[in-house]
């Protein structure tokens, strides 16, 4: 295994801001940054390749995947209708040899299909992560070679972290002593409104 060389400071980020520019160039929407940390936005067409220029890149270097997770920005900030597409992924990635983090959005482009091609080429880390965003969110990732659902059961219906899901479920299951087996049945309880958020009175119980 070659030797690494290990950067103690990082790069500031306004200035990895402008590195990660000029290295993605055309592949990026939009590199800025938003609470100390750079953010990459790319389009679903440019992902694996600007994802694949992060990890191989001088000064870039990105050589782990910490994380990859589903969004859906259906009722974002309690908008009604959000402008944009529906659903994104976001992923962060760590340069261990240069100190330095990325955090990398890309929304899908069909909100009744969302696909975006999957980045285990480049990160076989990704693979279980993205099982998590297929699993919770429906998104699916063109070029994963096992992906299935992770959390939910084989059988489940429907995506549980979509924000159209019923809290109470489709289904309900429990064990059987007949049948000596689980049994799914339709959702016995019934549905009921999510307590409405209270706003308390300034200096409410003597607090300030």
């Amino acid at each position: 295994m070659a030797d690494i060389t290990i950067h103690e400071h990082a790069i500031a980020p306004r200035a990895l801001r402008d590195r990660v520019a000029q290295r993605l160039q055309n592949k990026a929407q939009d590199v800025s940054v938003m609470l100390g940390q750079v953010v990459v936005t790319v389009s679903p067409e440019d992902y694996l390749a600007a994802m694949q220029t992060l990890h191989n890149a001088e000064g870039c270097r990105f050589e782990q995947l910490i994380d990859l997770c589903g969004v859906d920005y259906s009722e974002y900030r309690g908008q009604e209708r959000w402008p944009g597409p529906r659903y994104a992924v976001v992923s962060h990635l760590l340069s261990v040899s240069l100190n330095q983090r990325v955090r990398v959005r890309v929304f899908c482009a069909n909100d009744e299909f969302p696909v975006l091609p999957s980045v285990t080429p480049i990160w076989s880390g990704a693979n279980w992560f993205e099982r998590e965003a297929f699993d919770l969110f429906g998104i699916m990732f063109e070029g994963h070679t096992d992906l299935r659902r992770i959390l939910t059961d084989y059988g489940f219906v429907g995506h549980p972290l979509r924000k159209d899901f019923p809290l109470s479920g489709h289904v309900e299951m429990r064990y059987d002593p007949q049948r000596q087996r689980v049994v799914y049945e339709p959702v016995s309880i019934e549905p009921r409104e999510v307590t409405p958020r209270i706003i308390r009175e300034e200096h409410y119980g003597g607090l300030h």
